[in-house]
């Protein structure tokens, strides 16, 4: 049999409208309240299949209280074989007058109603249980269950007994009753074993219904003590501040539930070591409760921005974040900057500074613009020499002209339009290099420029998306909640300015009215850079853009170009251009570059 989960929630095999008990996660009650029925079946064999139950023993306890028991013989309808009549004392005569299971089941589940089960070696009994309740035309309650198998590997050392039988445990913890493969009796005695086990679980941090989930776990002590961090956490969704013995901030985090959040810091679920050692440092958890998701994931970019915790890895510096700029100057150059500034136009933000300069390689691989970074004056003055690139054909060498460079003008402007708009030219000419590679099986100066493409299409589809809602002014979305209210949001020059959600069945104007009120005033920023953290302005486009999100007032035009960098997102749109350029195939007439179609 495979092993199973210490605590198993209830399973899909469910039937739709089964009453069903919650999860651990979503309870917090302290152990000596949790009702549990401990049960023990006795049968003809080992497949819940083929063979069939010959008694039921239960005991329900309550806080080491004994609150009743159950027992009754059942007719299996087959023979009791000898070797299980020798080892059970159960026979077929005794189970011949005997009620079937379809009859015993009624008491047994109103006995066990809302209550643990548990049971030595849970998954036997409870399969047997499950197909009980199927052959008999019973709907499974789903009850949380508890096998207390694992439970005594987790605690019983291999000096103390030398396996984790029920009679070799029931002898170490000196069970009040001795096993004897009888039902009532080996539940008896799996009642004190499990009271005997959850004693030693106790200086673990085991103290509370949800902590069984988890109980089993190979989490370091010093660790696990840390749970009654989280005890009196919020079950709601916001941002949780870890902090330090200086009460410095450690590391920020958001979750729609804080405190099951939390909780599974100190579980083997958590398996990053620099979190571990995060928490053996932290000393308190703060909360901070947000009206809705969005608000949170907002909170949590701006506290890290705000605190540079060293246990964040992301969105701690976004002053650190690059941009490529087309100059402003009398003859434009490519330029990867911090920040940005009126009136040139500009890509990004990038990862790195190294993303920006192979963006800015993409587009000299596409547009004969000068790379010399010296500011040239309109007119040449008199012996001003062309570097290399000019001999190469690559700049019209505008540092050497004695008359102004006209023809430069327009390959600045097709840049121009290249990063603000259109990014056909840079995608054909950079596919037609990767095809000439990959005939001529230079792969991997191939995959390099690849590489380059890519990293100027995320840019100019990032600056595409973001840099229209940078400039807006205020936009007001609504959308629809879950229990018939409505969530509102407030954004301007794509920072989150204000969050509400209204009451179900609630007129929503007033609360559209009231956040517009008293939202955040936002300075207008230099589009594309929204007037917040970028990472924060792709969320609240995240949350624009999904289904059932209702625009109710905008001030100015929320608009992206038709032909723009993010229809070449997907690589397979690329891959396509790069065959046709190898094949030579012109596109079909009218057709959008990133059009999916074959």
């Amino acid at each position: 049999m495979s092993p199973s989960p210490l605590l198993s929630p209830p399973r899909g095999d469910v039937p739709t409208g089964a009453g069903v008990q919650a999860t651990f996660e979503e309870l917090g009650t302290p152990l000596r309240d949790v009702t549990f029925v401990v049960v023990d079946l006795e049968t003809t064999g080992g497949s819940p299949a083929a063979e069939g139950i010959t008694e039921i023993g239960a005991v329900k306890v309550r806080g080491g209280e004994v609150l009743g028991e159950f027992q009754s013989l059942v007719d299996p309808g087959r023979p009791v074989p000898a070797f299980v009549a020798r080892l059970t004392g159960i026979t077929s005569a005794m189970v011949a007058t005997a009620p079937r299971i379809e009859a015993v089941l009624p008491s047994f589940l109103e006995f066990a109603r809302d209550a643990v089960l548990v049971a030595h070696n849970a998954p036997f009994d409870v399969s047997f249980l499950k197909a009980a309740c199927q052959g008999a035309g019973y709907e499974w309650p789903g009850n949380q269950v508890l096998d207390t198998v694992p439970l005594a590997r987790r605690v019983v050392t291999r000096d103390e007994a030398p396996n984790h039988k029920l009679s070799t445990l029931a002898a170490l913890f000196r069970a009040t009753v001795t096993p004897e493969h009888r039902a009532l009796a080996d539940a008896r005695a799996t009642v004190d074993v499990l009271h005997a086990l959850l004693a030693r679980l106790g200086p673990l941090g085991v103290t509370h219904l949800e902590d069984l989930a988890t109980a089993t776990d190979p989490v370091p002590q010093d660790v696990r003590r840390k749970r009654h961090l989280a005890d009196d956490l919020p079950d709601a969704p916001g941002v949780y501040l870890f902090r330090g013995p200086g009460d410095e901030v450690l590391y920020v985090g958001t979750s729609t539930s804080i405190r099951r959040r939390v909780r599974s810091y100190f579980t083997r679920s958590e398996k990053r070591g620099r979190i571990t050692e995060m928490v053996r440092i932290a000393h308190a958890v703060t909360p901070v409760v947000c009206a809705t998701p969005l608000e949170a994931q907002v909170r949590e970019l701006r506290l890290i921005a705000e605190h540079a915790p060293r246990y964040n890895r992301r969105s701690r510096h976004p002053e650190r974040m690059a941009w490529v700029r087309l100059t402003h100057e009398a003859y434009p150059r490519l330029s990867v900057v911090r920040e940005v500034r009126a009136p040139a136009a500009h890509i990004g933000p990038f990862s790195s500074g190294r993303q920006a300069q192979a963006a800015v390689e993409a587009l000299h691989e596409a547009f004969a613009l000068r790379q010399c970074t010296r500011r040239l004056p309109l007119v040449a003055s008199p012996g001003a020499t062309a570097c290399v690139l000019a001999e190469m054909g690559r700049c019209s060498a505008p540092c050497t002209t004695s008359a102004p460079d006209t023809g430069y003008a327009d390959v600045a402007d097709a840049v121009r339009s290249a990063l603000e708009g259109d990014p056909s030219p840079v995608v054909a000419a950079l596919a037609r290099r990767i095809a000439a590679l990959s005939r001529d099986e230079r792969y991997e100066q191939a995959g390099e420029v690849t590489h380059r493409l890519r990293a100027y299409l995320a840019g100019a589809a990032r600056a595409q998306r973001v840099g229209p809602l940078a400039a807006c002014a205020q936009l007001v979305a609504a959308r629809e909640t879950d229990p018939g209210g409505w969530e509102v949001v407030v954004v301007r020059h794509a920072r989150l300015a204000a969050t509400g959600v209204s009451r179900p069945g609630e007129d929503p104007w007033p609360l559209v009215d009231a956040l517009v009120a008293t939202a955040e005033e936002v300075p207008a920023p230099v589009p594309p850079a929204p007037a917040c953290h970028p990472h924060e302005a792709e969320i609240v486009l995240g949350w624009l853009e999904q289904p059932g999100v209702r625009i109710v007032d905008v001030t100015d035009p929320w608009t992206c170009p038709v032909r723009s960098a993010r229809s070449h997102a997907d690589p397979a749109v690329t891959a396509r251009e790069v065959a046709r350029q190898g094949t030579g195939t012109p596109p079909a007439p009218g057709a959008d570059p990133g059009d999916d179609r074959p």
